[in-house]
Parts: structure tokens; sequence; C-alpha cells
């Protein structure tokens, strides 16, 4: 049941960005902080408002 916790977790935390929040903090060598999440934020979002879209 731990093993199945774990997993559920992980997905939540891939969906939510958190993982790749983590991901860019090692990337990048910077600690957390609100300045960094909201660079964070804006360079994800930029990336998909370039993004074409279908339909």
């Amino acid at each position: 049941m731990k093993e199945v916790w774990r997993i559920l977790w992980g997905i939540l935390q891939e969906v939510s960005g958190q993982s790749a929040y983590r991901r860019h903090l090692q990337w990048h060598g910077i600690a957390h902080s609100p300045s960094a999440w909201r660079k964070f934020c804006d360079e994800r979002w930029a990336k998909e408002a370039r993004r074409g879209r279908c339909c």
C-alpha cells in the first residue's frame, strides 16, 4: 500500500508542477524562494503560450 501511495504522490507532484520546479531549482543551482517560483511560473506559461494549439 505504501508503494501505491508513493506512486500516486509522484503523479500528483508531476501534474501540479512541483517536480518540474524542483528540477528547475537543481538545474539553475538556486534555492526555493518566492521570486524563484515566480520566474519558474512565468517561464513555464510563456513556453506554453508559444506552443501552437490544435482546434
